[in-house]
């Protein structure tokens, strides 16, 4: 039982997580075709926000990912991993159940 909570638990996290990259995509979308601006405090303040959240798990994978030039595929390897290993605890606490 104890093994499902806590699979519950991470469950959430992960998908607080790919809310934050989705959320990081789209904003950054907007400051790119200047539908915000980034002398905005607010816009600024969430753009950093995201970034100290995101860059330290996003870096590595960047690192290890081919350079594909101005588009940057680790937010989508990131998403996937998470909702691989989302799917593989999932699966692990219900075998042990």
């Amino acid at each position: 039982m104890l093994l499902f909570t806590l699979s519950q638990i991470i469950g959430y996290l992960v998908s607080i997580l790919i809310i934050f990259v989705i959320a990081q995509f789209v904003l950054s979308l907007l400051i790119s075709f200047n539908v915000v601006n980034m002398h905005n405090n607010f816009v600024a303040a969430i753009w950093q926000a995201l970034n100290a959240i995101l860059d330290p798990i996003l870096n590595p994978i960047r690192r290890l990912m081919p350079n594909t030039g101005a588009i940057d595929f680790s937010p989508m390897v990131l998403i996937i991993g998470l909702n691989i290993l989302n799917i593989v605890i999932s699966n692990i606490a219900y075998s042990t159940m």
